[in-house]
Order: structure tokens, then sequence, then C-alpha cells
């Protein structure tokens, strides 16, 4: 899993770096609109394709931190095997859905090179590029849910049950508290190591 966990985090860090030029690529086109009456052509568009292509390959670190919102009311109620169970379940329809969406993608990458689509803005980007790095993200997160959710099983299946729930369950209250006041010492342990 350390492998899987470092290919995501690069995913995390790539799709976010995305979404941040995108934002500056928006920022300088309104501000161009705003004091020199001009834009620049396609940034909405490129902004749409970093969006999609940023958020696709930054899902597996998500699931990996599981950062993933889940409403868990009456989840903290419930006895560990059933909570682990609904987890599984939850992941399972989460990795789930997004196969089938990559599946389906995948046809409609399919179909844009049969017919070198290109996009209708002044770019006339060939929508095949794009669309198979937004696919080829899915695809990726398709794994990583699958491989941790074989690994949550391997480890259920030992006995190891809160192994498992560290893996796959939603973080809890305490759980939050812990990292924050872990990055809290970091913190301070690297200010205090500059001499601040």
């Amino acid at each position: 899993m350390t492998g899987v966990r470092r290919v995501a985090r690069w995913g995390l860090w790539g799709g976010g770096a995305l979404v941040l030029l995108a934002a500056v690529l928006i920022g300088i086109d309104v501000l161009m609109r705003k004091f020199l009456n001009r834009s620049i052509g396609g940034a909405d568009e490129l902004a749409g394709y970093a969006l999609a292509i940023g958020t696709a390959w930054s899902l597996g670190a998500a699931l990996l931190d599981r950062a993933h919102i889940r409403i868990d009311s009456l989840y903290v109620l419930f006895p560990q095997r059933l909570r682990l169970a609904l987890d599984a379940a939850a992941i399972l329809l989460l990795v789930g859905f997004f196969a089938l969406t990559a599946w389906h993608g995948l046809g409609v990458v399919s179909q844009s090179w049969i017919s070198s689509s290109r996009s209708q803005s002044a770019l006339e980007t060939p929508t095949v590029i794009p669309q198979a790095l937004w696919i080829a993200g899915l695809a990726g997160f398709v794994i990583v849910g699958a491989l941790l959710l074989l690994q949550a099983a391997r480890l259920a299946l030992a006995g190891d049950l809160n192994a498992a729930a560290r893996l796959i369950s939603t973080r809890s209250a305490a759980e939050e508290v812990e990292d924050e006041i872990r990055d809290l010492k970091d913190r301070q342990g690297r200010g205090q190591d500059r001499g601040l």
C-alpha cells in the first residue's frame, strides 16, 4: 500500500496544481476583461478540463486519507463489525459508481478518437486528450479503491478489525483531534528547527 499511497499523493499534487493553474488563468482572464477589454480565448474551457482532470486524479488520495464525506449520524452507535461491513459496502458502491462512469467514459473517448472530435471553441482542442486524462484518473481511483478493499478484507479475515477500520472507516472525532495535534507539533518542531 505504500507505493499506492505514493502514486495517489502524486495524483493529488498534480490535480491540485491543475486546479490552481485554472484559478490563476481565470483570474488573469477576469483582470484582462476588466482593464484591457480583452480576453484569453478558451480560459473557461481549459479551466473546465483542469477541474475534471484534477478532481479525478485526486480521488484516490482522498479515499486513502478517508477524506470523502459520509453522513455518520447513526453509524457511531453500531457495533464495530456492522460499521466495518457498512464501510466496505460504501466504498464498494463508490468505487463501483466510478468504475461504471469510467467504463461509459471509455466509449466517449473512443468515439472522440474515431471521429477526431474537437472542442467548439477558438482553441479547437482535440477532445480525446482531456477525456483520456480524465478517464485515466478515474481508472486510477478504481484501482486504488479495489486494492484498499482487498487490503481491508485481508486484515478483517485475519481478525484485525481495528486495522481494517483504520483503512476504510470514517475518521472519528478523536482521530481528527489526534491528527490536528500531531500536525501542530510537527509545525512547531519545524519552526524550532528554523530558529523561529
